[in-house]
């Protein structure tokens, strides 16, 4: 197993994740063409992988035809890894999301990943519509991970083939927020992601499980965890505290059950949130690193010494467009660029 006890920041790649937020007043046109230079900007910034998340029924995400847009990115760009973090698997047939990543894995051979989830990405009702049926969703998901790779494993031609797909070498990850795919990754010998830019209550927990129960494979011979994070960097700690006041009214909306666009930053929280509400967003947004180069430099440092994550997996919601691209310029000035 790989020594993990010399990892630093400067070792460290990072990648994007990217929600394709819809701004106030904009739409899901304006929102693709801002996600299509940031991804740009991001392959020459040196970040290794660009990712877009599944959400439904969600009106400041505009995600929702994941494998559609991700053909988008990959199209408009050269080099850079592009994939999902995730597609939510209980809404898809296996086959079909074979068939999708074998057809974006020909269109840019070496350049997919599939990052699989077992959420939903949505409410209970949207759920349905997508699903038709919610039973058993949850608990058939090692069986549906294990029809999907079935499909896209080099094998004899059988009565149900994955064309393109079959035989193809796309990278599956497995994505999670709690310490199930942390478990099943380790079984399978899959890389694995976790979602510690919304949920970080179980970090150290899954990454644990996950490292000292992981089984090599011929997907992988030792562990690989990447880490979700959130990051606002600007010139300094107070433009950056002030941008990020849309991180906190996002995640005040989710909490109240208030889906909305992106907002503008805010010129007063205090006004905004009560004490619980305050403390709740707080505690969502634990990994959070906001502030001026050196601010988030020295937090995002300190954080990989504890973790010792293998990659970083950066969301920013930013409201202002050039800012958003400006933060991640600052970032990758600290990190292990990609070739």
């Amino acid at each position: 197993m790989t020594d993990h006890s010399k990892k630093t920041l400067k070792d460290t790649p990072a990648s994007i994740l990217d929600l394709v937020p819809i701004l106030s007043g904009k739409t899901a046109s304006d929102s693709f063409k801002n996600s299509l230079n940031l991804a740009q900007n991001a392959e020459k910034f040196g970040f290794n992988r660009y990712w877009l998340a599944e959400h439904h029924n969600m009106p400041g995400i505009a995600s929702s035809a994941t494998a559609v847009l991700i053909s988008h990115i990959a199209g408009g760009t050269s080099k850079i890894r592009v994939g999902s973090g995730g597609v939510m698997l209980p809404n898809h047939a296996p086959l079909v999301v074979a068939e999708q990543f074998g057809t974006l894995e020909s269109l840019y051979p070496d350049r997919i990943d599939l990052g699989l989830g077992r959420a939903p990405g949505t409410d209970q009702l949207t759920a349905m519509a997508l699903r038709r049926d919610l039973r058993a969703a949850d608990t058939d998901f090692p069986e549906n991970l294990a029809e999907l790779m079935h499909y896209l494993a080099p094998k004899e031609p059988s009565k149900v083939r994955a064309v393109p797909g079959e035989g193809l070498d796309i990278p599956v990850w497995l994505l999670g927020s709690s310490t199930y795919s942390a478990q099943l990754a380790a079984i399978l010998g899959l890389p694995f992601a976790f979602a510690s830019h919304f949920a970080p209550q179980a970090l150290h927990f899954a990454l644990k499980l996950y490292r000292e129960n992981f089984k090599p494979s011929e997907h992988l011979k030792e562990p690989y965890a990447m880490v979700g994070v959130n990051v606002v960097a600007a010139d300094t700690d107070e433009e950056a505290n002030r941008l990020a006041t849309t991180l906190y009214t996002s995640f005040l909306n989710v909490i109240r059950g208030t889906p909305n666009q992106m907002q503008p930053p805010a010129s007063d929280m205090e006004s905004l949130w009560n004490a619980s509400e305050k403390y709740a967003v707080q505690q969502m947004l634990r990994y959070a690193f906001i502030g001026s180069p050196e601010t988030v430099k020295k937090g995002l440092g300190e954080f990989i010494e504890i973790t010792q994550a293998d990659e970083l997996m950066v969301t920013s919601h930013i409201y202002d467009h050039e800012a958003r691209v400006h933060s991640y310029e600052l970032l990758s000035h600290f990190i292990k660029r990609s070739n």
